[in-house]
């Protein structure tokens, strides 16, 4: 945000103080975890300090810059986790401002071993360390302070970042210099949580006035002397093969320079993007088509209809589910599916890449710096500390950004490295929506016995449905005696299943031609609408209120109790809505999050409009509200684009959608209002980003079910 201090010279810069702690690079996910769970008993304890990873400056003009290794991509980090910082610093929050960090080893998120951003990780896991630096920061400025002053460090009091003896003062800026030169502290001791004057508090973001006023630069917006525009040809079907290519046409379209193969596909270089695509499209390209035909939706819906008649690879299985369904007082059986859906981020994908002196310079919005670095370091055969990643906004990831192949960055190496030219690959809307790495198309089959009562006492789960986890570099942890956590997560560990002493989740991971990658909220998408759906079927047979027999069901879960209690009370349940309206419920946790939602809905002339979500949210407590509720509201409205519109469909392995006038985002008239209301549990502290992404279909569904009495029981929701 700032221009006063770049990213190569941060710590050269020879004014202020620079701050920096260390990343457990061998942490794994457990250790990370546990010491997230520590959060909030941390404070107002000795909190050891361990040596450099990232960095803080205090400017001799009083500016604080903290330097992120988290990409900001909408989702508010670059307020958050300055946030923590600035509680215990106690600097003037004005003179804030914050950086992306460039891409080093120093800078691995320790959740993961790697510098990225995802699973709605980055404030839960950064909460310690960050209020860490900044109450290291703060104790070397006070010593510091209290050396010129001639007095103790205990004898003074700070107050937004002017430090007070008397009827003395001086600011951070004033003895920064002096503070960078004294030895750093062995621990520190960290604010109690009743004292905090920033957490927990509505905070502005620092990002906003930048992207008001259009001087925040995303990838797009990468412009520099000598740089080309590259456009590039891929294959029109998934598995299809380049053959040949004409490139006499293309090179006689006026500022087209060059047409050079990829490792998929044909580029075209130019001087500008009208020309690139211009070339592109007279190319003459020659593909053969996939051996086996590729992949046809119809024809893939019914394989995996024939895959869920039978149990896949186990995940959960407890009791004999067989002999419990068989004695059951009655039962259920039903299949929910799901589509393929694409990422379709505002801001297509596009890369700028720049080779020379041995040097590589990367300019893009990525959710994964440490993948990328090694990637293009391959393709140019230069070590990873010689390739430069500049991490720019993201207009939109929800995982698309986040791809261990770091493929769109990777075409843009080959392209520049065949050309000897600083390219910037430029992805059109069909580019990217028939691009590939959607969220997998799923097809879930539920069997339910029940007894007297309606109660569950059998569960026999069946998923089918692609791995995203296969064959990557996260699936010998994922991946489990033939089973991707991230397909079934949601399902065996369901707390409407811990007392139903007979159950079994099992999935099928049929492999073909079309990428597929983690989507906001991952396999929750689908979970939680099968699970959610299902309570509520179950509920209405057994004649029960839906909201009655969640609570049953979850007697003794404290955090789901409390979160479904708050959203139907503001959300008026059990009183009638307007004529022509109903409301339905789901709550899910994710993340380590629960968020529970009611969805008021009408239907006109078949259309299903959503007026009014209701939503109750416990992450374990809220750094920042007007962050948590943007999240929350934000994730509303992409769950509903998938809820109502979301659909990508295959012909022999071609995308039919290609742009948002069909493969439609929610439109502005189709925004419901959307009440959030937190719950400060003192739970561990979860994600925010994703968890509210779950609930809003089924609960909009069976909202649909209470006003229509039709089961739609396969998205996007359609009424007969």
């Amino acid at each position: 945000m700032s221009a006063a201090v770049s990213r190569r010279g941060f710590l050269g810069q020879a004014a202020g103080l620079a701050i920096a702690f260390y990343v457990p690079l061998g942490s794994g996910p457990k250790v990370a975890q546990a010491a997230a769970e520590k959060g909030a008993k941390a404070a107002a304890k000795a909190v050891p300090l361990p040596p450099a990873n990232a960095f803080l400056h205090i400017g001799t003009d009083d500016s604080v810059t903290v330097l992120l290794a988290h990409s900001e991509m909408g989702q508010s980090m670059w307020t958050a986790l300055p946030m923590l910082i600035t509680e215990e610093l106690e600097c003037d929050w004005s003179k804030v401002r914050a950086e992306h960090a460039p891409a080093a080893d120093v800078y691995k998120f320790p959740m993961f071993g790697m510098q990225m951003t995802g699973g709605s990780s980055s404030t839960y896991g950064e909460f310690d360390r960050y209020r860490t630096i900044g109450a290291t920061a703060k104790h070397l400025l006070l010593e510091a302070a209290a050396k010129r002053l001639h007095t103790t460090p205990d004898r003074l009091t700070v107050d937004k970042g002017v430090i007070t003896f008397g009827k003395q003062t001086l600011t951070y800026g004033q003895v920064a210099e002096e503070a960078m030169k004294l030895p750093q502290p062995a621990t520190v001791k960290l604010k109690d949580p009743k004292d905090w004057k920033v957490i927990g508090h509505p905070t502005k973001r620092l990002d906003s006035p930048e992207k008001i006023d259009g001087t925040a630069k995303f990838g797009m917006d990468v412009q520099f002397p000598g740089l080309r525009t590259a456009v590039v040809a891929r294959p029109p079907a998934f598995g299809a093969k380049l053959v040949s290519y004409d490139d006499s046409a293309a090179l006689a379209v006026r500022g087209v320079e060059k047409v050079v193969r990829t490792t998929d596909g044909v580029a075209v270089v130019a001087k500008n993007f009208w020309a690139a695509k211009l070339g592109r499209d007279a190319l003459k390209i020659q593909w053969q088509q996939p051996a086996d035909g590729g992949v046809s939706t119809a024809k893939q819906i019914a394989e995996f209809h024939d895959l869920a008649k039978k149990p896949g690879a186990i995940g959960t299985n407890k009791g004999d589910v067989d002999a419990a369904m068989a004695s059951a007082a009655g039962k259920i059986e039903v299949d929910y599916g799901f589509p393929y859906l694409a990422h379709a981020p505002m801001e297509p994908l596009n890369c700028a890449v720049k080779f020379e002196n041995g040097k590589v310079d990367v300019w893009t919005g990525t959710q994964f710096q440490t993948f990328d670095q090694v990637a293009v370091a391959k393709v140019f055969g230069v070590k990873p500390t010689d390739v430069d990643i500049h991490t720019m906004f993201l207009g939109g990831g929800f995982g698309r950004r986040g791809n261990p192949k770091s493929d769109w960055i990777v075409e843009a190496a080959e392209i520049a490295k065949a050309t000897g030219l600083p390219i910037k690959t430029v992805w059109t809307r069909e580019d990217d929506i028939r691009g590939g790495y959607y969220r997998p198309s799923y097809l879930h089959r539920v069997t339910v016995g029940v007894d007297s009562r309606g109660m569950p006492v059998a569960w026999d789960h069946v998923v089918v449905g692609q791995s995203i986890m296969a064959g990557g570099p996260m699936e010998a942890i994922m991946v489990k005696h033939g089973v991707d956590e991230s397909s079934v997560e949601g399902l065996g560990d369901n707390p409407y299943l811990e007392s139903v002493s007979a159950k079994r989740v099992s999935l099928h991971s049929p492999k073909t031609d079309i990428p597929v990658l983690w989507w906001r909220s991952v396999g929750n998408t689908h979970t939680a609408f099968a699970m959610e759906c299902a309570i509520d079927e179950l509920a209405h047979r057994a004649g029960k209120d839906p909201l009655a027999y969640r609570l049953a069901l979850l007697e003794g879960k404290t955090r789901h109790v409390n979160a479904l209690k708050l959203a139907a009370a503001r959300a008026s349940w059990g009183t009638p809505p307007e004529k022509g309206r109903a409301r339905g419920m789901a709550i899910h946790e994710s993340f380590g999050s629960i968020v529970a939602e009611v969805a008021e809905v009408s239907v006109d002339n078949g259309v299903i409009r959503v007026h009014s979500v209701t939503c109750a949210v416990d992450c374990g407590g809220v750094v920042n509200p007007l962050g948590v509720e943007a999240q929350v509201q934000g994730s509303v409205a992409f769950g509903l684009t998938a809820a109502l519109h979301g659909e990508l469909t295959f012909e022999n392995g071609h995308a039919k959608q290609s742009n948002f006038h069909d493969y439609k985002p929610l439109r502005m008239y189709e925004m419901p209002v959307v009440a959030v209301h937190t719950i400060d549990s003192g739970a561990k502290r979860g994600g925010i980003g994703e968890p509210s992404t779950a609930p809003i279909a089924p609960a909009v569904a069976n909202a649909v079910f209470a006003l229509t009495g039709q089961r739609l029981r396969s998205l996007p929701l359609r009424l007969a």
